[in-house]
């Protein structure tokens, strides 16, 4: 497998050019395996990392098993990160499941692939993360929330306004609005 042109490019630039060389289908289906966990991220027969994670991939992939180094979810957030240049409908269910990951890099980057594409059935799951202990993972939730919550969704977002941080209650206050316009009614 090639390695990027330039893997210190942007992240959307380093995906666009692996889409051209593998499709869009078996982009999604790496980045769906590595979030999940179900690849592994030096499984020869899968992309280096450094397309997803660009030169910082190079670095931990330098210093050897992610595991031993206490840097396994990584691939699992470079996964996220992937999916939200290049997705397809059947990534929806890593993603969702991965809003209930131990590392809160992968749930806030998932809550981002779920605003980015719009996943519907990561609603319900993203009301549990509004209460999350990372301001990062709430304020990313509550602004998903906006975009893809129904009305009974609602009362969770307009509670973030009372969140102890600022960049929540504002992102509250924005998603709000967006499910009202969304949802065409007061909520």
């Amino acid at each position: 497998m090639v390695e990027p042109t330039d893997v210190h490019a942007r992240p959307a630039e380093r995906v666009a050019e692996l889409v051209v060389h593998l499709g869009t289908a078996e982009v999604v289906a790496w980045c769906a395996g590595l979030l999940a966990g179900d690849t592994a991220y030096d499984d020869p027969a899968f992309p280096s990392l450094s397309w997803l994670g660009g030169p910082h991939a190079l670095v931990l992939l330098e210093q050897g098993d992610l595991e031993r180094t206490g840097n396994a979810y990584w691939p699992r957030v470079w996964g996220a990160r992937g999916l939200l240049h290049a997705y397809a409908p059947e990534a929806a269910g890593e993603v969702v499941g991965a809003l209930g990951d131990e590392a809160w890099r992968v749930r806030e980057m998932s809550a981002k692939v779920v605003a980015r594409w719009e996943v519907a059935d990561a609603a319900d799951a993203l009301e549990a993360l509004v209460g999350d202990e990372v301001t990062r993972v709430r304020a990313a939730a509550v602004r998903a929330l906006g975009l893809v919550g129904e009305g009974e969704h609602a009362a969770v977002v307009r509670g973030a306004q009372d969140d102890p941080e600022p960049s929540v209650r504002r992102t509250a206050a924005v998603a709000l609005a967006t499910m009202r316009a969304r949802l065409d009614r007061d909520v």
